[in-house]
């Protein structure tokens, strides 16, 4: 560390003068300061307190775990040891602190990094996470790592997700009356003047408020006691070293401001920890911001300005000797692209990922880096500050069954990597029809992205507690949709349940919806094709399939595992696809259209099928406490 400057002040030591940022020393916290920021840092758990914006305690009044922003594991893959050690750094306009908790004992080392800038008003955050020990080579998965901003009080009044999505938090009226009704979720309609039961829904969860990692920033919106507007905001202005891509869903805010370094949320895969495991996770940027008269919009689009990968990477590689782990601009490199992009694509996204893995696995390489565009257009691609290494791009699109994927790309260190591809959509012969649209989303089926208009602020029906929505009201006995006739948005619901309750209006459990029925007509010109030479494909894209392991990979519960199975017209057999407990993830009972992606392609003789009515049964196990989201499904002939 250079060389410090102590002297005695009314707080202890003063240990760093660095222009505007200073660090003071008592017995028992770090008090870090620039003119507009202050916050103590615990010695015995490196937990943040005090934080002062302006003045205005953002964090409230500590009790319990409340009042603080500190790292947790819940998933006890990783711990504090209770002493962690501290150093203070210092640079021309900045101070900062490393924290760390090496457990000898375990092999576990836990590394917190906080950076804080003269001239910003927010916290630059690190999480470096390492394994030795070669006695126990392994220690299972990761599982869950969040830094959370958890607030007792202080200014806030609004959970903000993103630009879309936001209401009121709950008041405390609404919370003395709420009724469970799930884990996590509640029913608030007993106080019906609340301003979130106004406005938003009668049921509360934290799942409302979820999104995926195209995410720039999300948290809390209020007024401070002069009336003026203020926020609080995770940035993130990095996400190379999450994992699971661009269509990761996790939790944001619910009163608490989540940044999630690993997950199993919505099926996602977290890195086995075993020995020679380190992984340093960040930048993330802790951003408070305040104008007069400033709307929650407003605040909000300032903190995403600095949602970019290239902001402060000057700063970040000053710092990186500091950070053991993070990766500076001379380790990092660039890749364009101009992909042929099939005709009828929209929402072209780019992405670069765990070299020969879907790109939702990548944690499967716990070294792996991800990065992505997701505004590709004419089929042009750049992507800036790429760690060396080798990655999968993969190309996907709405409206296109499959993904480009090319293996191998190889990204060197100050050096552009180009590549020229054409993308050849899947065709397994002539498309007789389709239902939905391949998205990675069950969003456009009814209940989907469809909004609630019974509230002012309209959310879409599936952030809502799913018992909102009685199945077996909208369709008794199942779905039964006819091709070229039925409407997605309409008569195909976003979750096809094997059964259904009991909910918060429903007391009883409701079995006789396992089978929905698709009938499409075949025309006497097609009927010709189908001769004993003909081969049909039927292909399921699933945007989610939950047993009953859940989110956990386990074999546990009464169905861990379970069949989707396709009745072809009077055919006795089905055409069956088993879903493994590797690949559930519970997704719509969390308010989430999109999770963990499947697909699978079913061949079967063309004389199957016949001139004139057609049916398929898509039946799951009956009576079972299974579900799945379809993305979309085609039949095709040739």
């Amino acid at each position: 560390m250079k060389a410090v400057t102590r002297a005695l002040t009314t707080l202890g030591f003063l240990l760093v003068t660095t222009r505007a940022v200073t660090v003071n020393e008592t017995a028992s916290t770090y008090t870090f300061a620039n003119d507009r920021l202050s916050f103590n840092v615990v010695k015995k758990n490196g937990y943040i307190q005090n934080l002062l914006f302006d003045g205005i305690s953002v964090l409230g009044t500590l009790s319990g775990s409340a009042g603080q922003l500190y790292t947790d594991f819940p998933s006890n893959g990783f711990a504090l040891t209770g002493s962690s050690a501290a150093e203070i750094v210092q640079g021309n306009d900045y101070a900062g602190i490393v924290l760390t908790d090496n457990d000898t004992t375990s092999g576990s080392l836990v590394q917190r990094s906080w950076f804080l800038r003269d001239g910003e008003t927010g916290l630059h955050s690190f999480v470096r996470l390492a394994y030795h020990n070669s006695t126990v080579p392994s220690k299972g998965a990761l599982g869950e790592v969040r830094t959370m901003f958890r607030p007792n009080g202080g200014p806030w009044t609004t959970l903000v997700t993103n630009a879309e999505q936001w209401a009121p938090i709950p008041g405390a009226a609404a919370i003395a009356k709420e009724v469970q009704v799930q884990d996590a979720t509640w029913y608030l309609g007993l106080t019906p003047d609340d301003a979130y039961v106004q406005q938003e829904s009668d049921y509360w969860t934290k799942y409302t408020f979820a999104d995926n990692q195209t995410n720039k920033a999300h948290g809390l919106y209020g007024q401070a006691a002069d009336g003026t507007p203020v926020g609080a905001w995770w940035v993130v202005n990095q996400k190379d070293t999450f994992f699971g891509g661009p269509f990761h869903v996790d939790l944001m805010v619910d009163g608490i401001i989540y940044n999630k370094q690993s997950t199993s949320h919505g099926g996602a895969t977290s890195p086995n920890i075993t020995n020679g495991f380190d992984r340093t996770v960040g930048p993330q940027f802790l951003y408070l911001n305040r104008a007069p008269n400033a709307s929650l919009h407003d605040l909000l689009a300032d903190a995403e300005r600095f949602a970019d990968p290239a902001w402060n990477a000057a700063f970040y590689d000053e710092i990186a000797s500091h950070v053991p782990g993070y990766v500076p601009s001379s380790s990092r490199g660039s890749f364009s692209a101009q992909v042929k992009i099939p005709q009828g694509a929209k929402d072209v996204v780019a992405i670069l990922s765990a070299n020969g893995v879907h790109f939702q696995d990548s944690a499967a390489d716990p070294t792996a880096y991800q990065y992505w565009v997701t505004d590709v257009h004419n089929g042009i691609v750049n992507i800036d500050r790429i760690k060396a290494g080798t990655y999968r791009l993969t190309v996907s699109a709405s409206g296109i069954f499959g993904d480009y994927v090319q293996d191998n790309i190889v990204i060197k260190p100050r050096k552009n990597t180009h590549v020229r591809a054409t993308w050849v959509p899947e065709s397994a012969g002539t498309e007789l029809w389709r239902i939905g649209v391949p998205d990675k989303s069950s969003g456009e089926f009814k209940n989907g992205l469809e909004r609630d208009t019974t509230h002012p602020r309209q959310p879409s029906k599936y952030r809502i507690y799913w018992g909102a929505w009685d199945f077996p009201t909208d369709f008794p006995g199942g779905v039964n949709f006819t091709v070229g006739e039925s409407v997605e948005s309409r008569d195909w619901n976003y979750v096809h349940w094997s059964q259904y309750g009991p909910t918060y209006t429903r007391n009883n459990t409701v079995t006789d919806i396992n089978r929905w029925t698709i009938n499409f007509h075949i025309d006497a010109l097609t009927a010709r094709r189908l001769t004993s030479h003909s081969v049909a494909t039927f292909t399921i894209q699933l945007a989610a399939a939950k047993t009953t392991a859940g989110n956990t990979d386990a074999d546990q519960g009464a169905f861990p595992s379970f069949p989707i199975n396709t009745y072809v017209n009077d055919q006795a057999d089905p055409l069956s696809w088993t879903i493994q407990p590797y690949e559930s993830s519970s997704c719509g009972e969390r308010s989430a259209i999109s999770c963990h992606l499947l697909t699978n392609k079913f061949q079967f003789p063309g004389t199957w099928l016949t001139a004139g009515s057609n049916r398929f049964v898509l039946e799951l196990p009956h009576a079972a406490p299974v579900y799945v989201q379809y993305d979309a499904l085609r039949l095709e002939l040739r």
